[in-house]
């Protein structure tokens, strides 16, 4: 049985004197990335394109004595919703000095099911949604210098999971992958770093289906070395690090939060 853990939510200034914008707050890793970034002392702007869910992170956030402003809904396949999102948070912020694209939505499907328009429909959402946000903020990071990216790969990228149909959504997240070590070489002569992170099984909101899947934890923990799922806040402790100045050597890198899954 999985232990009930508890994170540390003790405030720092790992993230003082930066403005983030965190894609997918209302819920999730993105909402794990928002608080735990507020925590250390960042600027947080949340989004998405749930305005009821992106409220409650705000709420919660206050409840510990923190601050996010929150900009939305934001559609984040529409350019012209993601231009005017930009615009907005300049004029009111000024500076932009982290991206964390959160957002992403994607169809579990064996291929047999799996409709093209689903398969669209999570490519769409796993890059296209990266793609509009990474050209629309690039401006900014570069002229902030010493600027991060932080994309979500998975380890769906790497292995497929036995009983995960999910298809659609391992391209997606390889092609992030890629996506990301280009920006990285791109924004490099800048100081423009981009990263990105593979999570394991992460318990969300979006992954309660497919973990109610008979026999998906028991796979799930077959290829884990860490012998639990993960939580939100796992995820969000890497993000920081590479949101932060700790980690201005790094970029082009992959970092696997994943229990050692995709190792064997």
């Amino acid at each position: 049985m999985q232990k009930k853990l508890k994170f540390n939510q003790q405030k720092g200034e790992r993230l003082v004197g930066k403005v983030a914008l965190v894609t997918g707050a209302g819920s999730g890793i993105g909402k794990g990335c928002a608080l735990m970034f507020a925590r250390q002392g960042a600027t947080v702007i949340a989004t998405d394109i749930n305005q009821e869910s992106l409220l409650q992170t705000q709420q919660e956030a206050e409840k510990e004595g923190l601050k996010i402003h929150v900009m939305g809904p934001v559609d984040l396949l529409n350019e012209a919703d993601v231009n005017s999102m930009l615009i907005r948070l300049i004029s009111q912020h000024k500076n932009l000095h982290i991206l964390v694209n959160a957002a992403a939505t994607a169809v579990f499907n064996w291929i047999e099911d799996l409709s093209y328009a689903d398969w669209q429909l999570t490519l769409r959402a796993e890059l296209d949604s990266v793609f509009l946000v990474c050209k629309a903020t690039w401006p900014h990071l570069k002229q902030s210098g010493a600027s991060s990216i932080i994309n979500f790969a998975s380890a769906n990228a790497y292995v497929a999971l036995q009983g995960s149909p999910a298809l659609a959504h391992c391209a997606g997240k390889g092609g992030v992958l890629a996506m990301t070590r280009q920006l990285a070489m791109e924004g490099g002569p800048f100081g423009l770093r981009a990263n990105t992170i593979a999570p394991g099984m992460i318990v969300t909101g979006a992954t309660k289906p497919v973990l109610e899947q008979p026999g998906l934890i028991d796979n799930v923990m077959a290829k884990n070395m860490l012998k639990r799922l993960g939580q939100p806040e796992d995820i969000a402790w890497c993000a920081v690090y590479l949101a932060s100045d700790e980690s201005s050597y790094v970029t082009g890198a992959d970092f696997a939060v994943d229990a050692g899954a995709k190792t064997w």
